[in-house]
Formats: C-alpha cells, structure tokens, sequence
C-alpha cells in the first residue's frame, strides 16, 4: 500500500513538472529551426553507427 502511495506521488510530481515545462516552453521565444537541426542530426549520427557499425 505505501509502495502505490509513493508511486502516486512521484508521478503527480512528474506531471506537474512537465506541465512547468510545457508552459514555459510556449512562454519563450524559440529557435525551433535550430533545435530541430540539432535533433535531426543526432538521430542521423545515430542511424549511421546502426547502418555502418563505426563510430
């Protein structure tokens, strides 16, 4: 019971977190292109070390 209690509380503190976050993310101004250039060439790093076997 105290296991479920614990549990409930650390995803109720989860989702106000993000909730934070996501309202702060709308609040500020945002280079998205630049965020978005930085995401996709993670992912691209990533692929070519799966498609190659280097790096």
């Amino acid at each position: 019971m105290i296991r479920f209690v614990v549990i409930a509380l650390g995803l109720a503190l989860l989702a106000l977190l993000l909730l934070k976050l996501v309202s702060a993310l709308r609040r500020a101004e945002l280079d998205w292109g630049g965020i978005l250039f930085a995401c996709a060439f993670v992912a691209l790093a990533f692929f070519l070390r799966h498609a190659t076997g280097m790096g």
